[in-house]
């Protein structure tokens, strides 16, 4: 063909090309991509099909083409040849690496409440975020892996649980709370905690309050002194200091019991699978040691009658009967020791569920119903001097009064209304103007006022209640309450000592005061105390209940001890002094064992003597 032939069919064909670019060859990705429709470089690169308008997605853009010399709108090359015919006699690979970057559409998000944006594409909206779990923000890092000495300790406590726990609780509970507390230890110190001197005080003062059931028989100081040792115990591994803390680190034990039991699962499995830290060598000596000793004392056992007595008095009797109970326990208490020992490597940090300071309100808004409050206050104090000055003579001297009506019928309402003015004074300390010195002064005047004047009120009701002990004796319900509210007494004056010298130290320090009481409560020995009141009664001249004093505990044994018989042995009859091995016999069992093996009980009738009240004569 000639050469103008060649150029002009050359020209044709690149305008057909340039105006019909869907009639080129298969695979070619020239001209521009029409809306809903992709190229073959996008749908193998996983572009969208939709490019924004004005955008190129297959050839090049503003002057730029493969080699950087093609142009647009029918130009030709330096070649001679025009920018699509050069685009096709290239190879897809080519085509694609000169193709320009194609961008891809953004989806903006809609905010709720915001105007729907125009056009007939999908819409989007952000859901708001969920609230964060409760326990997020206080719950620590996971733990440091259980280590050796945390599992034996646990085992250990796990073990002597289920052979001394049973017969009682006395020397025992202290028994089994040391390895407790090596427990929480070792869990603490591989965590890299170093526990500082607030919390060994603690931990020191949740082991005192189990010398109670080592000191007393009674039950109800004994299972008092065990619940309120777990708020010193509680507040040792957590370290809180807020009203908040304080009271939520007791139920931090219960959340970690779930994840205890994993976290020593998984370390008694990497011990198990051997290496540096394999305890089967360990676990293997423990059992030669167990079958050495129960060969050898068995045949010394049966050798010598002593011996034999001995080892019985020391080994707890493990029968086939309290088997099954006896494993139980032991799995419980290595449980809630693992649980101990996971809080003390990482505690949940309570104190940040406290609430912060309350919305200050004005000056005549909080102040003038605490001012009508402390008016009402000093008018019953006023009244209540006669009594608090006169005692027995301002009893006797109103019309009908007696000493039940007077006391029933006030100390319970007085209780209460000291309580319901320590609620009083909380809230108005989170409400209270703090604006400048002189709200400071006008806070600390009117609580300080209020506390004075609850001080009136708890001695007031203290007061009814020694006039009515003192005219019909001890009883375990009245010196109770008597307890509490001295105890009461001992709050308002930390909430004094509070607004002068500050609040941090407050809720630790009820605390304090609480866990004192409850250790001189239970060490005072109560059966006891009112034992020796009633018989002190009776000597003066009233009548003594001796069916109440006989259901005392062993505490009250030697007081009982110096009635005249009959009234002794029908006193002591009632009362049980069991016979339990050493590791459940408390001080008072053992003297009331004492007194009863040296002067032993007379066989006398006692049916009248214990159902109704004996008259002074009868000594």
């Amino acid at each position: 063909m000639p050469d103008g032939d060649k150029g002009i069919e050359e020209r044709r064909r690149c305008e057909d090309a340039a105006e019909s670019p869907e009639r080129e060859a298969p695979g070619a990705t020239a001209g521009k991509a029409t809306p809903g429709s992709a190229t073959a470089a996008d749908r193998r690169a996983g572009a969208p099909a939709e490019a924004e308008p004005g955008e190129h997605t297959g050839t090049a853009r503003d002057g730029e083409g493969a080699g950087g010399s093609a142009q647009v709108d029918g130009e030709t090359a330096p070649d001679g040849k025009a920018p699509a015919a050069a685009l096709l006699e290239k190879p897809v690979e080519e085509r694609e690496a000169a193709a320009p970057p194609v961008r891809r559409r953004r989806t903006r998000l809609r905010r709720p409440g915001s105007p729907e944006p125009d056009g007939d594409g999908p819409r989007y909206e952000r859901l708001p975020d969920p609230p964060p779990p409760l326990l997020d923000k206080v719950r620590s890092a996971p733990p440091a892996p259980v280590g050796t000495a945390t599992l034996v300790a646990a085992a250990v406590t796990g073990l002597l649980s289920g052979l001394l726990l049973g017969e009682g609780l006395a020397v025992n509970a202290l028994l089994i709370a040391l390895p407790l507390a090596a427990a929480a230890w070792f869990a603490a110190r591989r965590a890299g905690r170093r526990p500082r001197l607030s919390s060994l005080a603690w931990g020191a003062g949740g082991l005192a309050l189990l010398a109670v059931p080592v000191w007393s028989d009674a039950e109800w100081p004994t299972l008092l002194a065990l619940l309120a040792a777990v708020g010193p115990g509680a507040l040792a591994l957590h370290g809180c200091r807020s009203w908040a803390g304080v009271l939520l680190a007791p139920f931090g034990l219960v959340t970690s019991v779930r994840r205890a039991f994993g976290w020593g699962w998984r370390g008694v499995r990497e011990r198990a699978s051997g290496g540096d830290k394999d305890l089967a060598p360990l676990m293997r000596s423990v059992l030669v040691a167990v079958i050495l000793l129960l060969v050898f004392g068995g045949l010394f056992a049966t050798a010598d009658q002593a011996f034999a007595d001995l080892l019985g008095s020391l080994v707890p009797d493990v029968g086939a009967s309290g088997a099954p109970w006896r494993i139980a326990l032991a799995v419980l208490v290595t449980g809630g020791t693992l649980a101990v020992a996971h809080t003390a490597a990482a505690p949940t940090r309570w104190d940040g569920l406290g609430p912060g300071p309350g919305r200050a309100r004005g000056r005549v808004e909080w102040a003038l119903p605490l001012v009508l409050l402390d008016l009402l206050f000093a008018a019953f104090v006023a009244v209540q001097a006669a009594v608090l000055l006169r005692g027995d003579d301002a009893v006797r001297a109103g019309d009908g009064l007696t000493y039940a009506a007077y006391a029933r019928e006030g100390f319970w309402q007085l209780l209460f209304a000291t309580v319901l003015t320590l609620a009083v004074i909380t809230v108005a300390v989170r409400v209270a103007p703090r604006s400048g010195p002189r709200d400071t002064v006008l806070v600390r005047a009117v609580l300080g006022v209020l506390c004075l004047l609850t001080l009136v009120v708890v001695a007031s009701a203290v007061r009814r209640m020694d006039l009515y002990m003192g005219e019909y004796g001890l009883t375990r319900l009245r010196l109770s309450v008597v307890a509490m509210e001295l105890w009461l007494g001992v709050v308002v004056l930390l909430i004094l000592a509070a607004g002068v010298l500050g609040t941090r130290l407050l809720p630790r320090a009820v605390l304090a005061s609480g866990a004192v009481a409850v250790l001189a409560f239970g060490l005072a020995s109560p059966d006891k105390l009112i034992a020796e009141s009633n018989l002190a009664a009776h000597r003066d001249g009233r009548t003594l209940d001796l069916g109440y004093l006989s259901g005392l505990s062993a505490d009250a044994v030697p007081a009982l001890d110096r009635l005249d018989e009959p009234l002794r042995s029908c006193a002591l009859r009632a009362i049980d002094v069991p016979a339990a091995p050493w590791y459940a016999t408390s001080l008072s069992q053992a003297r009331a064992r004492e007194i009863l093996a040296a002067r032993p009980l007379q066989a006398r009738p006692c049916h009248d003597m214990l159902t109704g009240d004996i008259s002074p004569s009868v000594r």
